[in-house]
């Protein structure tokens, strides 16, 4: 028996089991399909291994692109599948619901790094640094859940993607996937079920402690499009840029991560209508999910 009664997973497509090019990841295509299909059994199976260690309570957030990737029907009915985008309290997420620990499962490395489709929040910024390092996307989600003081455990992905969570968080356990290889050689369940016994064996995992390191903290983010997308993004939100690359100068890593999702995601219109913003993005990824199971149902 565990004890983590309540647990979070944060799931994304990358690191799952099923997406292998770019267009994997892609919204709509038809590898997408195969490999939603698979990163929804890859959680299913994680999911099914905690329940059988003593967990009670499993939150699953879908977390790539529009957040509607997951298939809820093809995962075990026991826990909660959170689709879409929430504005707070904690970004993206919404309310932790008193979550003890998180599972991070197929997550990828930082941009500006040679893991698999690496990238930091999108993949119009060609290098992410923070104080001089790479800076993935664990730290920006373990940070901002860290509030609440919930562990990070567990974190699946390629193995650059596990190296840099590994040298972030003390104590995390990580499981690869190596991607190098045919995905037609890949042994798909095995590898999953695989993943799902080294996610359970993680819940007695007590070296993680919640993730919120000291700031200021200064940050630097080099944008794919060059010196013009750089500018007019440095200019709208009072930031400062030199060539390609703007400058983020934070006091706290929550002030950090808002500057970052103003430069992915949003305008000064937009998030002053943020409510109404999500609500339209989150109806987006919901046609897309029903275009998802349309096609499923055509094979």
């Amino acid at each position: 028996m565990t004890g983590y009664k309540n647990v979070m997973i944060v799931a994304d497509i990358e690191g799952s089991s099923g997406c292998w090019s770019y267009a994997g990841s892609s919204f709509k295509t038809r590898q997408w399909v195969r490999a939603c299909v698979d990163m929804s059994r890859d959680v299913d199976a994680v999911v099914k291994s905690l329940f059988q260690q003593g967990v009670r309570k499993v939150t699953v957030k879908d977390f790539h692109r529009t957040g509607y990737n997951l298939l809820p029907e093809r995962i075990d009915p026991r826990c909660r599948v959170v689709s879409g985008y929430r504005r707070g309290p904690v970004p993206g997420v919404g309310n932790p619901s008193g979550a003890e620990a998180v599972l991070f499962l197929g997550l990828h490395a930082a941009s500006g790094t040679d893991g698999f489709l690496a990238h930091t929040l999108t993949s119009r910024i060609s290098a992410l640094k923070l104080d001089g390092k790479p800076l993935p996307e664990i730290a920006l989600f373990a940070a901002s859940l860290a509030p609440y003081n919930i562990r990070p455990i567990f974190f699946s992905g390629c193995p650059v993607a596990c190296r840099q969570a590994e040298e972030i968080i003390a104590g995390i356990e990580t499981f690869s996937i190596e991607k190098n290889g045919d995905p037609n050689d890949f042994d798909a369940q095995r590898w999953r079920l695989a993943m799902a016994a080294a996610a359970a064996a993680s819940l007695q995992n007590r070296r993680a402690a919640p993730y919120l390191p000291d700031g200021p903290f200064h940050a630097t983010v080099t944008m794919r499009e060059g010196e013009a997308a750089a500018g007019q993004l440095a200019h709208r939100w009072g930031l400062d840029c030199r060539g390609p690359q703007i400058s983020i100068r934070a006091e706290s890593f929550h002030e950090l991560y808002r500057d970052l999702i103003r430069i992915c995601y949003l305008t000064p219109m937009t998030a002053r209508i943020l409510p109404l913003s999500l609500a339209l993005f989150n109806l987006r990824g919901r046609f897309g999910l029903a275009w998802l199971r349309r096609r499923l149902k055509k094979r």
